[in-house]
């Protein structure tokens, strides 16, 4: 199913006011930067929100499902995900691209299969692992802003120290505390957003597809 197809899926299966806020969200993040939220929730409304969520996270260590990718130029990509918290991650995008994704919980890696070629970053180096993390708690440095609405939790997270610039905006729906889409910001500001859905929770997933490959040909290998 290509890009086009999976979006009216998915608002036509997705009618509820929280989906129609973050398919908004999506298509817009893919065409401007992303906006941060101005209006604050309070302390109150904040630790609420961050107590939940971590309690949701401790209690959904593994989901797979589908994904739509919002580049920085606009373009979009979907595919398949896998996470196993902690660290692990893995997507695998749909042709015709080459992309596969996928973190072991301490390397991030990027394989070209067409290429055959593997690209590796520490994963503690990325926003990144803010998402991949069991539990986010409500004295974490890493937390800039938080924004609780009737139909949409956003949290903004991020470490100058550890990752420069770069930072990752969750969107969570405040009932479920179901986690939606995120939007990761690089050095350069350049922002890419990824919308998940067909969410299947607290699944068994074999150790083996969070495995990376040293033995390729033409490593580019950055440790």
């Amino acid at each position: 199913m290509n890009i086009r197809n999976r979006l009216s899926q998915i608002t036509k299966s997705n009618t509820g006011p929280m989906m129609k806020n973050l398919f908004l969200a999506a298509a817009t993040l893919s065409a401007i930067a992303f906006v941060s939220p101005t209006v604050h929730a309070k302390a109150n409304d904040k630790q609420e929100a961050i107590t939940a969520i971590s309690d949701h996270f401790t209690s959904v260590p593994t989901m797979t499902g589908e994904f739509i990718q919002f580049g920085p130029n606009g373009e979009q990509t979907g595919g398949t995900f896998h996470i196993h918290r902690p660290g692990r991650i893995r997507f695998d995008y749909e042709d015709p691209s080459p992309i596969m994704v996928v973190s072991n919980g301490k390397t991030l890696a990027v394989n070209n299969k067409k290429l055959k070629t593997w690209s590796y970053l520490p994963l503690s180096k990325t926003p990144l692992s803010l998402l991949l993390s069991d539990k986010i708690e409500i004295d974490d440095n890493s937390i800039q802003e938080v924004d609780a609405q009737e139909d949409i939790t956003t949290v903004k997270m991020g470490n100058e120290r550890i990752f420069g610039d770069s930072e990752i905006t969750l969107l969570f729906d405040p009932i479920t505390q179901d986690l939606r889409q995120w939007t990761i910001k690089d050095a350069q500001g350049k922002e890419t957003s990824v919308m998940i859905f067909n969410v299947e929770k607290n699944i068994q997933i074999p150790e083996n597809l969070f495995r990376i490959e040293n033995s390729q040909p033409r490593k580019n290998q950055q440790r």
